[in-house]
């Protein structure tokens, strides 16, 4: 498939040039989320912190981030546990940049989900923040990352819904739980709809704070996408509950 026809294909190369050399995004995702990842989303360390303990404290363990951007969770992940960190995403700037930042027990690759591959039985924890949206067929990608993982391995995935993937009842009428159930994988779920507007407010605030640096770097741009996607901090929860809602999924092979 052409990557350029890809879901926000151009608008992420654009985002991760950005991110590399942007002191304003840099700080306003330390004082978004707790520490720059340079998220474009909302997995702040409270989020990634959930990770680790589903990571194993033994030796020779790998872990895969789906849509690792330039690779910075993975690296506080590995920081956390010595684990041998695997990522890809479909941004070629995101993985350069990747690449030059973490070149010990590290695999980063350029690749498309549902079209890379990975020898299977290779993984302890498959992670997927905000990414399995991304996917042309879902279930089929759930059924994939089974095959990657380890027989106890774990897949770890933050998802949201309401705007790329449309609401339904609850989190267990998701695609994602669907795509799960297809594939035989038992798991559990925590709604975390009402830290994830508290998350909103937070970022719009920090946005506003740091609107003067962002100008000054002629990075307005990126200003004006941050407003547009905390609009929902405006409202109260209650508007925003009804539209939209976010999860963490933790599913067994």
């Amino acid at each position: 498939m052409e990557k350029e026809k890809l879901l926000f294909y151009n608008e992420y190369e654009e985002f991760y040039k950005m991110a590399e050399t942007s002191v304003a995004f840099q700080r306003f995702c330390s004082d978004s989320f707790g520490q720059d990842f340079s998220q474009d989303g909302f997995s702040n360390i409270e989020q990634i912190d959930m990770i680790l303990p589903y990571i194993p404290t033994t030796e020779d363990v790998h872990i895969l981030d789906v849509g690792c951007g330039n690779g910075k969770m993975l690296g506080y992940l590995q920081k956390k546990t010595g684990a041998f960190i695997h990522g890809f995403d479909y941004s070629q700037k995101a993985i350069t940049y990747a690449r030059a930042l973490f070149t010990q027990n590290a695999d980063f690759n350029v690749g498309i989900i549902g079209e890379i591959e990975y020898p299977d039985n290779s993984f302890d924890v498959v992670i997927s923040m905000d990414t399995m949206y991304f996917s042309q067929d879902m279930s089929a990608f759930v059924g994939q990352i089974k095959r990657w993982l380890k027989p106890d391995g774990i897949l770890f995935v933050g998802y949201q819904e309401g705007e790329l993937i449309p609401k339904t009842i609850d989190e267990y009428t998701t695609e994602l739980a669907k795509a799960l159930k297809n594939n035989g994988m038992s798991f559990e779920v925590r709604n975390i709809t009402k830290q994830t507007y508290e998350l909103l407010k937070t970022k719009r605030e920090a946005a506003i704070i740091h609107k003067p640096e962002f100008e000054n770097e002629g990075h307005m741009q990126w200003f004006d996408m941050l407003m547009m996607q905390t609009k929902w901090a405006e409202g109260s929860y209650q508007q925003f509950e009804k539209e939209m809602a976010r999860y963490i999924y933790v599913a067994k092979k």
